[in-house]
Formats: C-alpha cells, sequence, structure tokens
C-alpha cells in the first residue's frame, strides 16, 4: 500500500509591503507551494508569535524580505534565524540587494523583488531548492 502524500510544501513569506507579498502569494501558489504570510513589523512588535506560526504551519522555507532601515532589519533576521528559524531554510529578498549583501557578506545570496517574471521566478526556483537541501544545521 502507498504512503499517503504529506501535500503541498509550506512557504512562510515575512515581509514589510502587501503588493510585495500578493505578488510572491501568486507565484509562489502558482509553483505549487501552500503559502503562508505574515509582516515584519507584526512580529517585532509581538503582534504575531512567530514561534506559534511556525509550529503550527511548519514552514518549509522562509521567503524573507530584508527592508530599509537595512542595518536593523538584519539584526533582526540574524535574531530570528539563530533563535527561532533554527530548522528552517530561507530565500532572502530585498529591494536593495547591493546593501544587504554588504550586510550579509558573500555566504548569503540576496534576491531582488521588483516585480520581473526573471526575478520572480529565481525566488521560486531558489525555494525550490531550499526544500530540497539538506539541513545544514
Amino acid at each position: 500500500m502507498a504512503e499517503p502524500s504529506a501535500g503541498p510544501d509550506v512557504v512562510l513569506v515575512v515581509n514589510t509591503t502587501p503588493d510585495a507579498v500578493d505578488l510572491l502569494k501568486d507565484v509562489l501558489e502558482q509553483a505549487g507551494f501552500l503559502f503562508v504570510s505574515t509582516f515584519t513589523w507584526l512580529i517585532q512588535g509581538g503582534k504575531v508569535d512567530i514561534e506559534a506560526l511556525l509550529r503550527t504551519h511548519q514552514p518549509k522555507v522562509i521567503v524573507y524580505d530584508i527592508a530599509a532601515p537595512y542595518d536593523r532589519n538584519w539584526a533582526f533576521f540574524v535574531h530570528l534565524r539563530e533563535h527561532v528559524f533554527k530548522q528552517v531554510r530561507f530565500v532572502l529578498t530585498s529591494m536593495n540587494v547591493k546593501h544587504v549583501e554588504g550586510l550579509a557578506g558573500r555566504d548569503e545570496r540576496i534576491y531582488e523583488v521588483v516585480g520581473k517574471p526573471h526575478d520572480l521566478d529565481e525566488i521560486v526556483r531558489a525555494a525550490k531548492e531550499a526544500v530540497r537541501a539538506r539541513p545544514t544545521r
């Protein structure tokens, strides 16, 4: 007897811009992901229990946007990655890739989100690769 299908992989999008969330929702759902989202400021303000959100939805990958002010938001992401998002893979996005790459260093790939089809295809491809990748931590 075959095992039941586990269903689609869940992707959590954490962003500051409703338009970007809508854009990513469309392309990620078209790619077969189950989509969940929240806004960065809701996490920062304690209005979203991010640990409960992770337990409830168990995302395979988080598409996390680093927005202005870049230094502060990069530091917040690093805190979440080290203390909350320990077992989840990431796809990092930003409207200012060059600045965030300067903060992140060479080990992180940052994808630009401007709504161009090529940019969106790259984010979807990165999310699929992250789902297939073995955990490194």
